[in-house]
């Protein structure tokens, strides 16, 4: 129930629907589905499908999102081409309406202005921003520098050229010439190539959101996930991204799943890409030290500490002596413990607690008799009901008067 609640919970008001990305989500699942069921399967088409889901996916991890959202890193001129007609094979919108958006994401990420706010719900974030009209507003980001990109313009106005060479046509061209598998480039290089890359960039807006750890920050909804990163070819450690955009890594630690931070590295040692942006490491391990206390602090507040030393009454030796003759009462270190509930328990048997009621048991306990483990002395801890005046055994003389004594009279409310 929960689940279903996440799906579509904050849904906004629909005013209308985008019935061009409709279409693209509905018929381009059904003709991949049509093609498992019916074409043959062929094995290098099978690679072929591979290798141009990866091209598409890095146009949108490594070119859309990393290079003109965030500027994470400088790209050569052939990079860029290489990216931005990647980027449109994936058929997700122009560059420049791509950008524009995400940096309204992360400038309002969780608000109202948040185009694909995981408020409201899976559902919306995953698939219902893009294909329904809503009284929501996308929140301003400043995109000047879109504005003014000469490819990132070319690629907005041509877009749905483009969109049909590189997402259409050349998949189902290039094994349609090379081993004559134009079904197989159709249905699958083209289809089921397209349907996959959709959903896994949309699990970067939505699963990411939702599974998954907050190991920098948790002010927003952002998580990182090994699963999430694999379904998105890396992207899926988003709570770092969040934290730290402008780095061209998602993955900070080494052995993290990026296959996008590769790419962009491997293009830095080829020459195409430099200027790879990296936030500092110090600043890094100091937000993922910050939310390490945050957690302790949750345990240490869950769990019940012993009363402090100056909640306990101050005893006078007289009064412990007393006491210890109806309760199984011992001096430790200057703490008075009462270990009558514990007499059952004691791994030395009770005769040991009872014979020594009333004594001071500091040397036996730190070695005299046994050198007591952590446990041990944290459980003696939580028995404290009284501190000994002074300290240790006090002569008769100078005993605190009995109008100053604080007689241990509700030991169990300790």
């Amino acid at each position: 129930m929960q689940f279903i609640k996440n799906l579509t919970q904050g849904f906004p008001t629909i005013t209308g629907i985008r019935w061009f990305n409709l279409s693209v989500l509905v018929i381009t699942p059904a003709l991949s589905l049509y093609g498992l069921l019916y074409v043959p399967i062929l094995q290098k088409t099978v690679v072929c499908t591979s290798l141009y889901y990866v091209y598409s996916m890095l146009g949108i991890t490594a070119g859309y999102h990393r290079l003109w959202s965030h500027r994470s890193y400088n790209a050569s001129f052939p990079l860029q081409v290489f990216l931005i007609l990647a980027g449109a094979s994936a058929v997700q919108g122009s560059c420049y309406w791509w950008a524009r958006r995400h940096r309204s994401h992360h400038r309002h990420t969780d608000t109202d202005l948040d185009p694909y706010n995981s408020e409201r719900g899976l559902l919306w974030t995953h698939i219902g921003w893009i294909i329904f009209e809503s009284d929501l507003k996308t929140g301003p980001a400043d995109i000047s520098d879109l504005r003014q990109d000469p490819l990132v313009q070319w690629q907005h106005r041509w877009y749905f050229v483009i969109l049909t060479i590189f997402g259409y046509l050349l998949p189902m061209v290039i094994p349609g010439l090379l081993w004559g598998d134009w079904k197989g480039g159709f249905f699958f290089v083209g289809a089921l190539r397209m349907t996959a890359c959709h959903h896994s960039t949309f699990c970067i807006n939505s699963v990411a959101h939702y599974l998954g750890s907050t190991p920098y920050d948790d002010k927003h909804s952002p998580r990182d996930h090994l699963i999430s990163a694999i379904l998105t070819m890396g992207e899926g450690y988003h709570n770092f991204h969040h934290q730290f955009p402008m780095d061209y890594r998602n993955a900070f630690r080494w052995y993290q799943y990026d296959p996008t931070k590769w790419f962009i590295a491997t293009c830095h040692h080829l020459g195409f890409a430099s200027h790879l942006r990296v936030f500092p490491s110090n600043e890094i391990e100091k937000g993922a030290l910050t939310m390490k206390i945050k957690a302790l602090k949750d345990v240490q507040d869950s769990i019940k500490w012993p009363v402090p030393p100056q909640d306990l009454p101050v005893v006078t030796w007289e009064t412990f002596q007393k006491e210890s003759e109806t309760r199984t009462l011992l001096l430790i270190s200057g703490f008075i413990h009462d270990a009558s509930f514990f007499l059952d328990s004691h791994p030395g048997g009770p005769t040991l607690l009872t014979r020594n009621s009333g004594k001071d048991m500091t040397a036996s306990f730190f070695g005299g008799i046994y050198a007591h483990s952590h446990a041990a002395h944290n459980l003696l801890a939580m028995m404290r009901v009284g501190i000994l005046a002074g300290g240790v055994e006090a002569p008769a003389e100078h005993a605190i008067p009995p109008s100053q004594h604080l007689v241990i009279q509700s030991i169990a409310s300790h």
